[in-house]
Formats: C-alpha cells, sequence, structure tokens
C-alpha cells in the first residue's frame, strides 16, 4: 500500500543514470527502463561533455562497465572519471549497478571500494542497497540473498553456481556482511517487517548512523515500498547500489503512483540463423549450449589455450572464423564457445597455459574475449548476418568493444535481463545488426532458439 499522495510527476530530463559493473547487467538497466516507457540508452565509455546535449533527450542514461572482473587497483583508477561524469548528467538518482548475485570480493570486482569512490561525486545522504530483483528469481529477506536455480531458490552461500563461481565464490549470503568486508561504512537494514513503515525504518537505520542502508525485496508490493522509499526520500540527488532490482522497485512505485503507464514489452521477430559466441563458464551456459545443438545450432570450441599465445592467436581465429561461415554456408548458426561449462578440462589447460605465459586470469579472459569479439565482427563482415548473440558478462564487454559499438538501445524483449539490443557507432546511427547479451546465469535452457526463433 502506498503511504504517499498518487498521482506523482516525474521532473523533466534524465531520471537516472547507471555504470554497470559488467556490460550484460548494465543493458538488464536499459531493458527495465525502456520497455517501461522510458527512453534509454546505454553508452560504452563515459560520455564526453560536447555529448551531453544530446543525451539529455534521454530519461535513462546507462554505461557499460568491467568493473565487476577487475582488481581493487583498476577500480581506484578508473572508476572516478566514470563518477565525474554520472554527475555531469545531472539526474536525480545515480545508481552503481552490481550483479544481482553479489558477484565481488574485497581483491576483485570490489563494491565497496566502488561505493567509497562514488560517494563524494555522487552525494547522497543515504545509500540504498537493493540486491535483490524479484522478476529474474532474486530475493532478499532477513538480509540474506536468494537466487532461483533451476526449479528451486538457494541462499546464496548454498547456490550450486555461485558458491563455488571461479574468480568470486559466494561464502556469505547476508548482504550486509559480505560488503563490510570491502568498506568500513556502516550498514543497515530494513527487512520485510520494516516495509511496512519504510520511513520510520529509514530514519532509525539513519539516526543509528547507517550510510548504507540494505533493503529486502521479495514482491511486487515490497517493489513498490522500495522504490517509494528511495524516490520519496532522494532529496537533491541520491546514489543507490544494486542490481536491476532498484529500477525495477521504481517503476513499479511510478506506474503505482501514476507517474507511469504500463506499457507492454516489444517481442522480438525470428531470424533464419544468428551467429554467437560464448566465454560463459557457467553450467547455466552449458546447458543451453546442450539444447542449443538438440535444436540445430553447431557449437565450435574455439582453441582457447592458442587465443592466450600472440604468435598463434590469429590461426585459432581464423579457423574459427572458417568453421562459422561453414556452418552458415549449410543453412545452420553456429557458436562459438570458448568452454563448456565449470567442469571442462580445458578451464584447467588454460589456466596451465596462462601461467606459463606469466597472464593474470584478468589478462587471460581479456584476450578469449577480445579473440571471441574478433572472431564475432569478421563472420558478421563476411556474411552480413543481422543478429548476434554474446553469452558471458565479462565477454560481452570485450566482444562489443571489439566490434565497434558506442552505444546500444534496447528493441526487443526475449527473457528477463537479457533483451535484443540495437548496436550504435559513434555517431548514434544503429548499426547493420542488432546484438542480445547474457550473462553467464542468465536465460531459460533455450535460449539461443529463443533467440532465433523469436519471443511470443
Amino acid at each position: 500500500m502506498l503511504s504517499a499522495s498518487l498521482n506523482v510527476v516525474l521532473p523533466e530530463g534524465p531520471l537516472v543514470t547507471w555504470y554497470g559493473d559488467d556490460f550484460t547487467g548494465s543493458a538488464a538497466v536499459l531493458e527495465a527502463m525502456e520497455f517501461a516507457g522510458l527512453s534509454s540508452i546505454l553508452l560504452l565509455a563515459p560520455p564526453e561533455p560536447d555529448e551531453l546535449s544530446v543525451l539529455s533527450r534521454f530519461r535513462g542514461i546507462g554505461i557499460a562497465g568491467k568493473a565487476r572482473a577487475k582488481p581493487k587497483e583498476w577500480i581506484s583508477r578508473v572508476l572516478p572519471r566514470v563518477f565525474s561524469a554520472m554527475a555531469q548528467i545531472g539526474a536525480p538518482l545515480a545508481h552503481y549497478k552490481i550483479c544481482s548475485t553479489l558477484d565481488s570480493s574485497p581483491s576483485t570486482g570490489s563494491i565497496g571500494a566502488a561505493i567509497d569512490l562514488a560517494i563524494p561525486h555522487l552525494g547522497g545522504i543515504w545509500h540504498p542497497v537493493l540486491t535483490a530483483a524479484p522478476p529474474i528469481g532474486r530475493y532478499q529477506a532477513f538480509g540474506n540473498l536468494f537466487a532461483v536455480h533451476g526449479a528451486r531458490h538457494h541462499r546464496l552461500d548454498r547456490h550450486p553456481v555461485m558458491s563455488r563461481h571461479p574468480v568470486t565464490p559466494m561464502d556469505e549470503s547476508d548482504v550486509a556482511l559480505h560488503l563490510a568486508r570491502q568498506t568500513s561504512r556502516s550498514i543497515g537494514l530494513i527487512d520485510l517487517l520494516d516495509l511496512r513503515d519504510a520511513p520510520n525504518a529509514l530514519a532509525r537505520e539513519r539516526a543509528a548512523g547507517c550510510e548504507l542502508v540494505s533493503i529486502d525485496m521479495l514482491s511486487s508490493d515490497d517493489m513498490v515500498a522500495a522504490g517509494e522509499l528511495i524516490w520519496q526520500n532522494r532529496g537533491e540527488r541520491l546514489l543507490a547500489i544494486g542490481s536491476q532490482g532498484v529500477e525495477n522497485a521504481l517503476i513499479r512505485y511510478w506506474q503505482a503512483a501514476g507517474a507511469l503507464e504500463s506499457p507492454s514489452s516489444p517481442r522480438i521477430r525470428r531470424v533464419s540463423q544468428l551467429v554467437a559466441v560464448s566465454g560463459s563458464a557457467s553450467d547455466v551456459t552449458a546447458a543451453q549450449l546442450v539444447c542449443a545443438e538438440a535444436c540445430g545450432f553447431e557449437v565450435i570450441v574455439l582453441d582457447s589455450v592458442s587465443c592466450l599465445d600472440p604468435s598463434c592467436a590469429e590461426q585459432a581465429m581464423q579457423s574459427a572464423v572458417a568453421a562459422a561461415l561453414s556452418v552458415l554456408a549449410r543453412g545452420k548458426s553456429p557458436i562459438v564457445a570458448s568452454v563448456r561449462g565449470p567442469d571442462d578440462p580445458q578451464l584447467t589447460v588454460c589456466r596451465n597455459a596462462a601461467a606459463i605465459l606469466g597472464l593474470s586470469r584478468e589478462g587471460a579472459s581479456e584476450r578469449l574475449g577480445a579473440c571471441l569479439g574478433q572472431i564475432l565482427r569478421r563472420v558478421q563482415a563476411a556474411s552480413g548476418i543481422e543478429r548476434l548473440v554474446v553469452a558471458g558478462g565479462d565477454t560481452s564487454g570485450d566482444v562489443c568493444t571489439a566490434i565497434g559499438i558506442h552505444a546500444l538501445t534496447a528493441i526487443g524483449h526475449s527473457v528477463p535481463g537479457a533483451a535484443l539490443l540495437a548496436a550504435h557507432g559513434q555517431d548514434l546511427r544503429e548499426m547493420s545488426f542488432d546484438v542480445a547479451l547474457k550473462g553467464g546465469q542468465m536465460g531459460p535452457t533455450e535460449y539461443f532458439a529463443r533467440m532465433r526463433d523469436g519471443c511470443p
């Protein structure tokens, strides 16, 4: 139930600006905003000052990033410029977008380090932390995060995928305790019972000295309550931290308060063929690859070890491109994959090869992502194929950079968190292809077939 008056009127100009700590998560916010009727754009680099006037017509302006996979030193060096650009956009709400499974550690993708850098630029006297995103099966109850896997919901530290994530395995489901390893700022909680009287609960947490306030969310009513709390207590400007659940909550509140209608999401059309690349080691993606093969796709296993070595990478890429073009010539759709799941022996082989070459895990991942991007760019240029798909949150950033994308807009709904996007060049005109970016844990088993066959 709304406690504030109805018929809220939204201010003119940009409402939300966000930085996503991975590309697929950044695109998930774009999807939520655009399909709620709020025209939005996602940039692949911070906007220059002379771009701001052109961008001011958008209600949401995002910047896609890679911080989730980066060390703390990179975060400290790169993100201040990003946050300065976000401040210049001037939206009343700034959002540091994190993964809905809280992927991070003190040394890799540190959310706490990013928060400490963002606050001086983006302001606010409190900062909501809204990690849950019920539309994609992420829930928070009494401070603990849960995520769906298959037909079951798992506490994050017992989740079959996230508890054994290869880079940031989750051993703590309590959001405040997890973030306390990364920042010294005091973290409070508005739990499910507090949401019945959220303004007083917020006053209590602020009186206790809490700068960050984690918010529980399970249901649509919870989203409305959380969105109302954030919007009505934003002050002149507010920095929020969380998943696309931040936008989910705001949109549900704006709709309930009469500020937004509830438009229907456009569905994607069918295409006869597409080209995909995958750098995801998730078992979710592995199952999707198996299903894709059963649906007529051909999976091409990339020679990942050769791609790590600059002296061999070109030959490996040429081989993958030739194989993909051969598949297209036979009327099928190719998927070039660097790995097939967390138990693929190729992972160990690649790690050993990277160690011999003196590459860090991050460096090896970037080389593979760049190779996948070059492969996709060359196949698209040679074939003129209209639809591209990228699986893997970190991979998506490297691939989009490699194929020359400057910005993205959302054009069609497929599955929550993995919309079909229009690619734009430097001048913001549309390029000759569409692209879908899928995080490792995202999408149903038949995801690739859906992207080819369209969604009703």
